[in-house]
Protein backbone atom coordinates (compact mmCIF):
# COMPACT_ATOMS: atom_id res chain seq x y z
CA UNK A 1 0.00 0.00 0.00
CA UNK A 2 1.40 3.35 -1.06
CA UNK A 3 1.76 6.12 1.56
CA UNK A 4 -1.02 8.14 -0.11
CA UNK A 5 -3.43 5.19 -0.08
CA UNK A 6 -2.50 4.44 3.50
CA UNK A 7 -3.23 8.03 4.47
CA UNK A 8 -6.63 7.88 2.77
CA UNK A 9 -7.40 4.60 4.50
CA UNK A 10 -6.53 6.08 7.90
CA UNK A 11 -8.71 9.13 7.20
CA UNK A 12 -11.60 6.85 6.22
CA UNK A 13 -11.20 4.92 9.47
CA UNK A 14 -11.11 8.16 11.43
CA UNK A 15 -14.28 9.50 9.80
CA UNK A 16 -15.99 6.15 10.34
CA UNK A 17 -15.12 6.37 14.04
CA UNK A 18 -16.45 9.94 14.16
CA UNK A 19 -19.68 8.84 12.50
CA UNK A 20 -20.08 5.96 14.95
CA UNK A 21 -19.59 8.27 17.94
CA UNK A 22 -22.07 10.80 16.56
CA UNK A 23 -24.68 8.09 16.04
CA UNK A 24 -24.23 6.83 19.60
CA UNK A 25 -24.79 10.30 21.06
CA UNK A 26 -27.58 11.39 18.72
CA UNK A 27 -29.64 8.20 18.69
CA UNK A 28 -31.17 8.78 22.18
CA UNK A 29 -32.20 12.27 21.08
CA UNK A 30 -33.65 10.88 17.86
CA UNK A 31 -35.55 8.20 19.79
CA UNK A 32 -37.09 10.69 22.23
CA UNK A 33 -38.08 12.91 19.30
CA UNK A 34 -39.67 9.94 17.55
CA UNK A 35 -41.61 8.90 20.66
CA UNK A 36 -42.84 12.47 21.13
CA UNK A 37 -44.57 12.31 17.73
CA UNK A 38 -46.23 8.89 18.14
CA UNK A 39 -49.76 7.98 19.08
CA UNK A 40 -50.40 6.15 22.32
CA UNK A 41 -51.00 2.85 20.52
CA UNK A 42 -47.65 3.07 18.73
CA UNK A 43 -45.84 3.19 22.07
CA UNK A 44 -46.67 -0.47 22.67
CA UNK A 45 -45.73 -1.84 19.25
CA UNK A 46 -43.48 -4.91 19.23
CA UNK A 47 -40.96 -4.49 17.75
CA UNK A 48 -40.99 -0.72 18.24
CA UNK A 49 -40.89 1.42 15.10
CA UNK A 50 -38.19 4.01 14.58
CA UNK A 51 -40.53 6.43 12.82
CA UNK A 52 -44.09 7.38 13.80
CA UNK A 53 -46.70 6.33 11.25
CA UNK A 54 -48.15 9.85 11.37
CA UNK A 55 -46.49 12.77 13.07
CA UNK A 56 -48.59 13.84 16.04
CA UNK A 57 -47.57 17.45 16.66
CA UNK A 58 -50.72 17.65 18.77
CA UNK A 59 -48.69 15.97 21.52
CA UNK A 60 -46.71 19.19 21.99
CA UNK A 61 -49.90 21.26 22.06
CA UNK A 62 -51.32 18.87 24.66
CA UNK A 63 -48.26 19.34 26.87
CA UNK A 64 -48.50 23.13 26.58
CA UNK A 65 -52.21 23.13 27.44
CA UNK A 66 -52.30 20.59 30.27
CA UNK A 67 -48.98 21.04 32.07
CA UNK A 68 -47.06 24.02 33.52
CA UNK A 69 -44.10 23.35 31.20
CA UNK A 70 -43.95 27.03 30.18
CA UNK A 71 -43.58 27.96 33.85
CA UNK A 72 -40.76 25.44 34.17
CA UNK A 73 -39.05 26.89 31.10
CA UNK A 74 -39.40 30.43 32.47
CA UNK A 75 -37.95 29.37 35.84
CA UNK A 76 -34.96 27.81 34.11
CA UNK A 77 -34.50 30.83 31.86
CA UNK A 78 -34.42 33.19 34.85
CA UNK A 79 -31.97 31.00 36.70
CA UNK A 80 -29.66 30.61 33.70
CA UNK A 81 -29.60 34.31 32.78
CA UNK A 82 -28.94 35.47 36.34
CA UNK A 83 -26.39 32.70 36.90
CA UNK A 84 -24.48 33.76 33.78
CA UNK A 85 -24.54 37.43 34.79
CA UNK A 86 -23.37 36.93 38.36
CA UNK A 87 -20.79 34.33 37.31
CA UNK A 88 -19.25 36.72 34.79
CA UNK A 89 -19.25 39.59 37.31
CA UNK A 90 -17.18 37.47 39.69
CA UNK A 91 -15.17 35.24 37.35
CA UNK A 92 -13.83 37.90 34.97
CA UNK A 93 -12.10 40.10 37.59
CA UNK A 94 -10.91 37.00 39.46
CA UNK A 95 -9.48 35.45 36.28
CA UNK A 96 -7.84 38.74 35.34
CA UNK A 97 -6.16 39.01 38.75
CA UNK A 98 -5.00 35.40 38.67
CA UNK A 99 -3.61 35.82 35.18
CA UNK A 100 -1.89 39.21 35.48
CA UNK A 101 -1.03 39.77 39.15
CA UNK A 102 1.86 38.14 40.96
CA UNK A 103 0.84 36.80 44.35
CA UNK A 104 1.99 34.21 46.83
CA UNK A 105 0.22 30.88 46.77
CA UNK A 106 -1.41 31.51 43.39
CA UNK A 107 -0.60 28.00 42.16
CA UNK A 108 -2.08 26.40 45.26
CA UNK A 109 -5.19 28.59 44.99
CA UNK A 110 -5.68 27.63 41.34
CA UNK A 111 -5.38 23.98 42.30
CA UNK A 112 -8.06 24.46 44.96
CA UNK A 113 -10.30 26.15 42.38
CA UNK A 114 -9.84 23.20 40.04
CA UNK A 115 -10.49 20.69 42.81
CA UNK A 116 -13.74 22.37 43.82
CA UNK A 117 -14.97 21.86 40.28
CA UNK A 118 -14.53 18.12 40.77
CA UNK A 119 -16.97 18.03 43.70
CA UNK A 120 -20.25 16.54 42.54
CA UNK A 121 -23.54 18.28 43.30
CA UNK A 122 -24.74 14.98 44.75
CA UNK A 123 -22.11 15.27 47.50
CA UNK A 124 -23.14 18.74 48.63
CA UNK A 125 -26.91 18.56 48.09
CA UNK A 126 -27.82 16.70 51.32
CA UNK A 127 -25.71 18.92 53.62
CA UNK A 128 -27.15 21.97 51.88
CA UNK A 129 -30.66 20.64 52.39
CA UNK A 130 -30.13 20.13 56.12
CA UNK A 131 -28.53 23.56 56.50
CA UNK A 132 -31.20 25.51 54.62
CA UNK A 133 -34.05 23.48 56.12
CA UNK A 134 -32.87 24.47 59.60
CA UNK A 135 -33.00 28.14 58.56
CA UNK A 136 -36.33 27.74 56.71
CA UNK A 137 -34.72 28.75 53.41
CA UNK A 138 -35.99 25.96 51.15
CA UNK A 139 -37.92 27.03 48.04
CA UNK A 140 -35.93 30.28 48.02
CA UNK A 141 -35.06 31.53 44.54
CA UNK A 142 -32.07 33.60 45.68
CA UNK A 143 -30.59 30.65 47.59
CA UNK A 144 -30.90 28.42 44.52
CA UNK A 145 -29.31 31.14 42.39
CA UNK A 146 -26.40 31.52 44.80
CA UNK A 147 -25.76 27.76 44.74
CA UNK A 148 -25.90 27.68 40.93
CA UNK A 149 -23.28 30.46 40.78
CA UNK A 150 -21.08 28.69 43.32
CA UNK A 151 -21.24 25.45 41.31
CA UNK A 152 -20.22 26.95 37.95
CA UNK A 153 -17.86 29.67 39.21
CA UNK A 154 -14.69 27.52 39.50
CA UNK A 155 -14.97 26.34 35.89
CA UNK A 156 -15.65 29.84 34.59
CA UNK A 157 -12.74 31.32 36.55
CA UNK A 158 -10.30 28.62 35.46
CA UNK A 159 -11.40 28.86 31.84
CA UNK A 160 -11.09 32.65 31.66
CA UNK A 161 -7.79 32.68 33.55
CA UNK A 162 -6.29 30.38 30.94
CA UNK A 163 -7.79 32.51 28.16
CA UNK A 164 -6.28 35.70 29.58
CA UNK A 165 -2.93 33.85 29.73
CA UNK A 166 -3.02 33.55 25.92
CA UNK A 167 -3.31 37.31 25.46
CA UNK A 168 0.10 39.02 25.09
CA UNK A 169 1.22 41.11 28.04
CA UNK A 170 2.50 43.75 25.61
CA UNK A 171 -1.14 44.86 25.40
CA UNK A 172 -1.07 45.57 29.15
CA UNK A 173 2.17 47.51 28.92
CA UNK A 174 0.92 49.68 26.05
CA UNK A 175 -2.35 50.40 27.86
CA UNK A 176 -0.59 51.31 31.12
CA UNK A 177 1.79 53.64 29.25
CA UNK A 178 -1.29 55.36 27.80
CA UNK A 179 -2.58 55.94 31.34
CA UNK A 180 -5.03 53.05 31.79
CA UNK A 181 -5.72 51.83 35.29
CA UNK A 182 -5.96 48.11 36.00
CA UNK A 183 -9.74 48.27 35.85
CA UNK A 184 -9.66 50.13 32.53
CA UNK A 185 -7.16 47.61 31.24
CA UNK A 186 -9.62 44.84 32.00
CA UNK A 187 -12.82 46.53 30.79
CA UNK A 188 -11.57 48.50 27.78
CA UNK A 189 -8.66 46.44 26.47
CA UNK A 190 -8.83 42.78 27.50
CA UNK A 191 -12.57 42.08 27.60
CA UNK A 192 -13.23 43.13 23.97
CA UNK A 193 -10.34 40.95 22.82
CA UNK A 194 -11.50 38.07 25.03
CA UNK A 195 -15.03 38.01 23.61
CA UNK A 196 -14.72 34.45 22.18
CA UNK A 197 -13.64 33.16 25.59
CA UNK A 198 -16.44 35.03 27.35
CA UNK A 199 -19.05 33.65 24.98
CA UNK A 200 -17.61 30.17 25.47
CA UNK A 201 -18.04 30.60 29.22
CA UNK A 202 -21.61 31.81 28.65
CA UNK A 203 -22.36 28.63 26.70
CA UNK A 204 -20.73 26.31 29.23
CA UNK A 205 -22.38 27.99 32.22
CA UNK A 206 -25.77 28.09 30.47
CA UNK A 207 -25.71 24.41 29.56
CA UNK A 208 -24.53 23.36 33.02
CA UNK A 209 -27.12 25.53 34.76
CA UNK A 210 -29.97 24.55 32.45
CA UNK A 211 -29.31 20.85 32.99
CA UNK A 212 -28.78 21.11 36.75
CA UNK A 213 -31.05 18.54 38.40
CA UNK A 214 -29.87 17.37 41.80
CA UNK A 215 -29.75 20.74 43.58
CA UNK A 216 -33.24 21.99 42.61
CA UNK A 217 -34.69 18.50 43.07
CA UNK A 218 -33.42 18.43 46.66
CA UNK A 219 -33.98 22.07 47.65
CA UNK A 220 -37.30 22.80 45.93
CA UNK A 221 -40.59 21.10 46.71
CA UNK A 222 -42.87 23.83 45.37
CA UNK A 223 -43.88 22.85 41.83
CA UNK A 224 -44.32 26.51 40.85
CA UNK A 225 -40.56 27.02 41.31
CA UNK A 226 -39.36 23.92 39.46
CA UNK A 227 -36.84 24.47 36.66
CA UNK A 228 -37.54 22.50 33.53
CA UNK A 229 -34.99 19.78 34.40
CA UNK A 230 -37.06 18.84 37.47
CA UNK A 231 -40.46 19.78 36.12
CA UNK A 232 -40.29 17.49 33.10
CA UNK A 233 -39.36 14.52 35.27
CA UNK A 234 -42.39 15.20 37.42
CA UNK A 235 -44.81 15.39 34.50
CA UNK A 236 -45.32 11.63 34.49
CA UNK A 237 -46.09 11.42 38.20
CA UNK A 238 -47.97 14.66 38.82
CA UNK A 239 -50.30 14.83 35.83
CA UNK A 240 -52.69 11.92 35.41
CA UNK A 241 -53.20 12.53 31.69
CA UNK A 242 -49.48 12.52 30.84
CA UNK A 243 -48.15 9.42 29.14
CA UNK A 244 -44.80 8.53 27.63
CA UNK A 245 -45.23 10.39 24.34
CA UNK A 246 -46.23 13.56 26.21
CA UNK A 247 -43.28 13.15 28.52
CA UNK A 248 -40.99 12.81 25.49
CA UNK A 249 -42.52 15.95 23.97
CA UNK A 250 -41.81 17.85 27.19
CA UNK A 251 -38.22 16.57 27.15
CA UNK A 252 -37.67 17.79 23.59
CA UNK A 253 -39.08 21.20 24.52
CA UNK A 254 -36.66 21.38 27.45
CA UNK A 255 -33.52 20.84 25.34
CA UNK A 256 -34.42 22.96 22.30
CA UNK A 257 -33.31 26.26 23.94
CA UNK A 258 -29.85 24.84 24.70
CA UNK A 259 -29.47 23.51 21.16
CA UNK A 260 -30.46 26.88 19.70
CA UNK A 261 -27.99 28.69 21.98
CA UNK A 262 -25.15 26.39 20.94
CA UNK A 263 -25.95 26.65 17.22
CA UNK A 264 -26.03 30.45 17.40
CA UNK A 265 -22.76 30.78 19.30
CA UNK A 266 -20.78 27.68 18.29
CA UNK A 267 -18.30 29.62 16.14
CA UNK A 268 -17.19 31.55 19.22
CA UNK A 269 -16.55 28.48 21.34
CA UNK A 270 -14.62 26.84 18.50
CA UNK A 271 -12.53 30.00 18.18
CA UNK A 272 -11.84 30.07 21.92
CA UNK A 273 -10.79 26.44 22.01
CA UNK A 274 -8.54 26.67 18.98
CA UNK A 275 -6.85 29.81 20.34
CA UNK A 276 -5.71 27.95 23.42
CA UNK A 277 -8.32 28.89 26.00
CA UNK A 278 -8.14 25.50 27.65
CA UNK A 279 -4.37 25.39 27.73
CA UNK A 280 -2.65 24.97 31.07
Amino acid sequence: MTPKKKERFLKAELYAAYFFIVVIFLFPLFWVGSVSLKTQSELFEVPPSLWPSSWQFENYLQVLQTTPVLTYLWNSFRLVVLTVLFTLLIALPAAFALSRFKMRGKGAFLMIVLMTQMISAVVISIPLYRFFANWDLLNNFLIILAIYVAVVLPLATWFMKNYFDTLPEQMDEAAIIDGCTKWQLLTKILLPVARPGIISVVILVSVQSWSQFVIPFILIDDAALYPVSVGVVNLQSTQAQITTHYLAAGSIMSIVPVIILFLLLQRYIVGALTSGAVKG
